[in-house]
């Protein structure tokens, strides 16, 4: 970090100092660490993780403020603040920020997850759930029922032998979503295309000093725009060949073969427009490559990490906790039987396993830090938060409320069963793991039903043991920060065969 040093230095010599704690007239700021001249509170960067800022809470309140360089942000710890931002005041704060790499990556955002809040984002909104996510797009939900049975067979073939289920999972979901978009269950391709997913999340996450002091973005002194240059190129290459060859058999192609690609395809025009006349989904908004090529990123970046760390937390949690895990594989025995696989209709039935996905989803949210951005000036539990603030809900903090929840720390499933606790619908907001209001996730339905698929397959099919006679204790059950929070190791178990039915 000698580099950042030395700039700050030049900085503070050269540049006026510009702090302004407070405007006439207007609201405070909220509570805060002490900044420094120009930098702010650049030198706690390593604190803006889920658990930093719920230790910074505990020092300066539910709702406090940092400085990052020329950046306003506001973090978010507890229930109500977070109401106030996504339910009252939902349409000033319903922007996402974008750091250099998302805008880049993103093509500008072109996408959805990033782009501002307005009539085109909401009509592709609208074309996402509608023709990516829905119910009625049988093929999405197919490659779950599929991808789960293969992955059922493979741990079936290691029985008695450790598994990683950490692999297991991430390459369940990886095969879900690869399926569902280019229409592919072929391993041809996904080794590149994993990898620059991978790069891309390390861009998204890389710290970018031009972030918070903009006119060092020229002078790039981490050298980031190289790699951000070769990771766009990759992924241009990549889905322009995906989408080439979907435009040539398109012609051939029945109506109930389509993919994501073929339905986002649909809507391909030279020139992004938008006609607020036209019900017509299909007549009211049409898309450019770019766009196209960005929401396939979000849909892979959202679909495949998210419900993969969330299946690994779920199976964690459960293995440390003995009694839970004999109470929902009694559940599966009363209700299934153990003379044949379980079968989505009989999730209905399963209210324990739902209880110990929904304890998880509290304990462990797939996305950690909402992220925010004011369109406006608002005040939020009497404090500024100025325009074009950046606003971190913290939802791990959240569902770990101590005034919200008895023993807020512990896997407690039952917590669920009673009546009138929190759901994760998005109206209590003591409980968010997907978001609320119009930024809420638009895939939480086909992620909950990979997710209870495939946790209700692997405890259903299979005893867990851990490996070496390591006891439930000893289990780590460290964490991970990124856009998600996957656990920092990989869980490891020994399988063995429980249904009488065969698996293979």
């Amino acid at each position: 970090m000698d580099w950042l040093q030395t700039i700050i230095v030049m900085m503070m010599v050269t540049l006026p100092l510009v702090l302004v704690l407070g405007r006439r007239g207007k609201a405070p700021y909220p509570p805060g660490p002490k900044g420094l001249p120009i930098i702010g509170n650049m030198l706690i960067m390593d604190q803006l993780t889920h658990r930093g800022l719920a230790t910074l809470a505990k020092q300066y309140g539910g709702v406090f403020h940092l400085r990052m360089g020329f950046l306003h942000m506001v973090a978010i710890s507890e229930p109500e603040a977070a109401r106030q931002v996504l339910q009252v005041q939902d349409n000033v704060f319903s922007n996402r920020p974008a750091t250099i790499a998302i805008s880049y990556l993103t093509y500008d955002r072109a996408d959805m997850a990033f782009a501002h809040y307005g009539p085109f984002w909401r009509q592709m909104r609208k074309l996402c759930v509608i023709k990516l996510f829905s119910r009625k797009r049988a093929e999405s939900w197919r490659s779950v029922r599929e991808e789960v049975d293969v992955a059922v067979r493979s741990v079936a073939s290691s029985a008695g032998k450790p598994v990683n289920i950490g692999e297991l999972v991430f390459n369940l979901t990886k095969n879900i979503i690869y399926r569902a978009a280019f229409g592919s269950s072929s391993q041809e391709g996904q080794d590149e295309f994993i990898g620059i997913l991978q790069e891309f999340s390390k861009l998204f996450g890389a710290f970018n000093i031009a972030d918070f002091i903009p006119f060092l973005g020229r002078v790039d002194p981490q050298g980031l725009n190289a790699r951000l240059a070769r990771a766009r190129v990759a992924l241009d290459s990549f889905i322009d060949k995906i989408i080439d060859e979907h435009v040539q058999k398109s012609d051939k192609r029945d109506d109930g073969e389509t993919d994501m690609v073929d339905e986002l395809l649909a809507f391909y025009s030279e020139e992004a427009k938008l006609n607020n006349e036209s019900e017509d989904l299909q007549n009211s908004i049409r898309l450019t490559k770019d766009n196209i090529k960005a929401i396939i990123m979000d849909v892979m970046f959202g679909g495949t990490e998210t419900v993969a760390s969330a299946i690994e937390w779920a199976m964690s949690e459960l293995m440390r906790s003995p009694e839970e895990l004999k109470r929902v594989q009694q559940e599966l025995a009363d209700v299934v039987g153990l003379d044949r696989r379980v079968e989505e209709s009989d999730f209905e039935k399963l209210t324990y396993l739902k209880c110990a996905l929904k304890e998880t989803l509290r304990l462990h949210p797939p996305i950690p830090l909402l992220l925010h951005e004011t369109a406006e000036d608002a005040t939020v539990a009497g404090y500024l938060v100025p325009k074009k603030a950046r606003v971190m809900i913290n939802a791990w903090a959240i569902g770990r409320d101590k005034n919200s929840w008895e023993e807020a720390e512990s896997f407690k499933p039952g917590r669920f069963l009673k009546p009138g606790v929190a759901d994760f619908k998005g109206s209590n907001f003591e409980f968010i793991p997907f978001g609320s209001g119009r930024r809420s996730c638009p895939g939480m339905q086909l992620g909950l039903y990979a997710l209870e698929l495939a946790v209700g397959h692997l405890l259903h099919c299979f005893t867990w043991e851990l490996p070496d006679g390591m006891k439930p204790s000893e289990m780590d059950m460290a964490d991970v920060f990124g856009l998600t929070a996957p656990r920092a190791t990989r869980l490891v178990a020994v399988p063995t065969k429980r249904l009488l039915c065969p698996l293979l």
